[in-house]
């Protein structure tokens, strides 16, 4: 397993070196807490998965696609497999964080807004 955790730490560091043109975009308006003072990584591992952006806080990966991406099995079998840890999974085509950056940010800001805080108490059930 060692040699694995390796393995993709060393891809991970890659990816964030030779990001393209839309991760680096949207990279600049999520880095250094930028949207509601949450925090956000870049090409982070989850398990045997490398993500292009997640907030830990809210359980929320942002994908930025290419058309290598359209109908790919395993996007959605790695999909399921965050899902069933708890993550939420948005995605957005390359040419939309390019051309329609507010749209993005704005779908983004209303995931979060939607996505309970950790630190938020528990909803009690079949109280009114």
């Amino acid at each position: 397993m060692r040699v694995k955790e390796g393995i993709l730490t060393a891809l991970a560091r890659n990816l964030r070196k030779k990001a393209t043109d839309a991760e680096t975009m949207l990279w600049r308006h999520l880095r250094s807490k930028q949207i509601n003072g949450l925090k956000f990584r870049r090409q982070a591992r989850i398990g045997s998965y490398i993500v292009d952006l997640v907030c830990f806080e809210r359980k929320l990966v942002i994908e930025i696609d290419g058309g290598q991406h359209a109908s790919n099995s395993k996007d959605k079998e790695r999909e399921r497999w965050l899902a069933s840890r708890g993550f939420k999974v948005i995605r957005f085509w390359n040419n939309e964080v390019l051309k329609d950056t507010e749209n993005v940010l704005r779908s983004i800001w209303e995931e979060i807004s939607r996505s309970p805080s950790p630190q938020s108490p528990p909803v009690k059930g079949g109280e009114k």
